[in-house]
């Protein structure tokens, strides 16, 4: 028997060895797994890579009876003479009358880099007393921005998602019809120039400013390029000085650094908002030692009036209605006072005050409450 103890070592060492790759493998993604790592590029953004917004105030014509009233939105009425003078017509006459034109907001946005010539997006909001925009036509509107230049020039069938509706006796409404869209309605008129190539230092900036993130971006992109090139200068921002081997090719650089993955930081936050009863919890936020109670004093009265009649064929007697009262006090003897021992967790917060039956409109008075008792290491933010 002990002739074969040796071939049976050896055949269990084998068939370990042939399961070594899978368990290595295991072992490199658990941990990758277990760590929450997102993308530079969804949390950060690059100085000059920026949107700008533009405004214009246009008309729309050819509503069917929808428009403004010229008699009580004057400002409609000047821009229609305006616009028709502009084109040879005189209309100054008391008696120009039309339902049929609307004055309207025109708001687009201006993309990063983007070229003379290219097509932009639209929204029109009506501003004056107009029903509806269905079938109206935007006539040529010039798009400003923050400094005052034109940088784009609208016009266009306006497609509106609403509709509305009314008789003598209802009225139907669904959607709003006073705003609508024309895709692809502008035409770039001037480029906001930036050279993004000739940059020797490029800054980027945390859409959620935090130093440790920060830090940790740092950090990833000097392990990327070898070497100290980026610095994290306060919470929100963070300077790459252009290496030697990506000189002329900053996008390149941007690119490959977008790719990088790291671990976001985040504050310990409460986020309540009062008008809907909201509350959003981070994973970071702690309880300390504190007990809890929540209850109130109920009173029901509830009135049953009892009427009571005479025997029947008697000569005496009238029918009278007698009260009858029954009064309910409730006093939420089933709600317990809890106490949350130190450090508890957010799922043990939660599961703590879900077990004394508590809404969610108590418990942001409960939060508020162990906020104010010091009790709670998070910051409480209303919206």
């Amino acid at each position: 028997m002990n002739y074969f103890k040796p071939t049976l070592q050896l055949s269990i060492c084998r068939k370990i060895l042939s399961f070594l790759p899978i368990i290595l493998t295991l072992c490199l993604i658990v941990p990758t797994m277990a760590t929450s790592q997102t993308r530079i590029k969804d949390i950060v953004d690059f100085e000059g890579v920026r949107e700008n917004m533009l405004i214009g105030y246009g008309l729309v014509v050819g509503l069917n009876g929808t428009g403004d009233t010229l008699g009580s939105s004057i400002f409609t009425r000047e821009s229609l003479v305006g616009m028709l003078e502009r084109l040879g017509v005189n209309a100054r006459d008391d008696s120009l009358k039309t339902d049929n034109v609307a004055a309207v907001m025109v708001t687009a946005t201006l993309p990063p880099f983007a070229k003379q010539g290219t097509r932009i997006d639209l929204s029109i909001s009506a501003i004056g007393d107009s029903k509806s925009l269905l079938g109206g036509t935007l006539l040529v509107t010039p798009l400003v921005g923050a400094d005052g230049e034109v940088y784009a020039v609208a016009q266009g069938p306006v497609a509106v998602g609403g509709a509305a509706a009314a008789g003598d006796g209802a009225t139907v409404s669904r959607g709003v019809p006073t705003n609508g869209r024309i895709a692809s309605g502008a035409i770039i008129e001037r480029e906001i120039a930036f050279d993004l190539q000739g940059l020797e230092v490029i800054r980027i900036s945390l859409r959620n400013p935090d130093f440790t993130t920060a830090k940790r971006i740092a950090g990833a992109i000097n392990a990327f390029a070898g070497g100290p090139i980026a610095q994290s200068k306060d919470s929100a921002t963070v300077s790459i000085l252009i290496p030697d081997n990506y000189r002329g090719n900053n996008v390149g650089l941007i690119t490959d650094i977008e790719q990088l993955q790291v671990t976001p930081d985040m504050s310990a936050k409460v986020v309540i908002d009062e008008q809907t009863g909201i509350i959003v919890m981070g994973e970071n936020v702690r309880i300390s030692t504190v007990a809890i109670a929540q209850g109130n004093l109920t009173i029901r009265i509830t009135e049953t009036p009892q009427v009571e009649q005479p025997q029947p064929f008697s000569d005496a007697g009238e029918t009278v209605t007698v009260p009858r009262t029954q009064i309910e006090i409730d006093e939420d003897s089933e709600k317990r006072l809890s106490v949350l021992s130190k450090s508890v967790t957010l799922q043990e917060l939660v599961d703590g005050l879900n077990s004394l039956g508590i809404g969610p409109r108590d418990m942001i008075s409960i939060l508020q409450a162990i906020k104010a008792a010091g009790a709670l290491q998070a910051e409480i933010e209303l919206l």
